[in-house]
C-alpha cells in the first residue's frame, strides 16, 4: 500500500466501500489538491456526509486513521509538485478573464502535463506492453467517444494485425465470440457516459478478457472497473471534452508500441505499403 499512488489505492478498494464513503473517494479523486489540508469535518460537508464517514474512509483504504490517510495525500502532492515546478519555465496561468482561444490551449496546456504524471506513466507502458501482447485487439466508444475509438483502431492497425472495431450500430457481442483469453478489450468513455460502453466493458469484465479503459477519470464508470485505465483528468466542468487531450494520450501509446515492436511494425507496414501501390490507395 505504502508505494501505491493514492488514485490507484482508492480505485482498488472502490467496491468495498460504503455508500457514504463512495462519496468520500469521488470528492477526494476530483479534489485532490484542495482537500489535502482540510480537516475531516471540512471534506464531509463538501462531499455531504458526515465527518465519521470521512475517518471510516481512512480505516476502509488501510490506514491507521484519518490523519495518516492526510499525510500521505500531503506526501504525494509534494512530490508532484516538485516534479511540475522543475518544469514550469513555460506554464502560464490560467486567467478566466483571457479570450476563450487562451483559456482552451492553456487548458489542453494543463491536462497534456498531467499526462507526464508518474502513475500515467506507468500505466502507459502497462497498456503498451498488454497490447503487443495480445492475439487479437478489440475497440469500442460510442457516440461522442467513437471518434477516438476509431483514431485509435486506424493508427493501430497500421502497426499490427488482427485489431477491430465495433460499429457504432452494434455488432459488438458477434466481435466478442473470437477473442481468446490472450485478447484485449479497449473502451473509450467520456461523458455523457454511454450505456453501450459501459455494457462492453461488464462483459469484459464478466468473461475475463484483459479490459482497457480511456476515460476522463479514474472512477468514471469504466475506469473503476478497468483492468488498466488511461485518464486524461480532465476538468468537465463545461460539459465537453477535448478529443486533442485524448488523441494526445493515445499517440503516447502509440509511441510506445513504436518503440518496443519495431520489427513486427516493420513488416506490417511493408505488406500494408504494397497493397497500398497495387491498388492505388492515395492520390500521392
Amino acid at each position: 500500500m505504502e508505494h501505491l499512488p493514492f488514485k490507484l489505492l482508492v480505485k482498488e478498494k472502490f467496491d468495498h466501500l460504503s455508500a457514504g464513503q463512495k462519496k468520500v473517494a469521488a470528492y477526494l479523486i476530483e479534489n485532490l489538491d484542495e482537500a489535502a489540508f482540510k480537516t475531516a469535518f471540512q471534506i464531509g460537508r463538501e462531499a455531504e456526509v458526515s465527518e465519521t464517514t470521512v475517518i471510516r474512509f481512512s480505516y476502509s483504504l488501510g490506514f491507521e486513521g484519518f490523519s495518516k490517510m492526510q499525510a500521505r495525500i500531503q506526501k504525494q502532492l509534494l512530490h508532484q509538485n516538485h516534479i511540475e515546478l522543475s518544469n514550469s519555465d513555460s506554464i502560464l496561468r490560467i486567467d478566466d478573464k483571457q479570450d476563450p482561444f487562451t483559456k482552451v490551449i492553456e487548458n489542453e496546456i494543463h491536462i497534456l502535463r498531467h499526462l507526464l504524471d508518474h502513475t500515467n506513466v506507468q500505466d502507459i507502458w502497462k497498456a503498451v506492453d498488454v497490447l503487443i501482447q495480445a492475439d487479437q485487439i478489440l475497440i469500442a466508444g460510442h457516440r461522442i467517444s467513437h471518434a477516438a475509438a476509431y483514431w485509435f483502431s486506424y493508427t493501430l492497425s497500421s502497426l499490427r494485425e488482427n485489431v477491430s472495431l465495433c460499429s457504432p450500430t452494434g455488432d459488438f457481442y458477434e466481435k466478442f465470440c473470437n477473442l481468446t483469453n490472450k485478447s484485449v478489450i479497449v473502451v473509450f468513455s467520456f461523458p455523457r457516459y454511454a450505456n453501450e460502453t459501459l455494457k462492453v466493458a461488464e462483459c469484459a469484465k464478466e468473461q475475463g478478457v484483459c479490459l482497457i479503459s480511456v476515460t476522463d477519470r479514474l472512477l468514471s464508470p469504466v475506469g473503476r472497473i478497468a483492468d488498466i485505465a488511461l485518464t486524461t483528468e480532465e476538468n468537465a466542468e463545461t460539459g465537453t471534452n477535448s478529443i486533442a487531450s485524448v488523441i494526445s494520450l493515445l499517440d503516447l501509446v502509440i509511441a510506445g508500441i513504436h518503440q518496443k515492436d519495431e520489427k513486427r511494425i516493420h513488416t506490417h507496414q511493408q505488406k500494408l505499403e504494397r497493397l497500398y501501390s497495387s491498388y492505388e490507395v492515395f492520390n500521392e
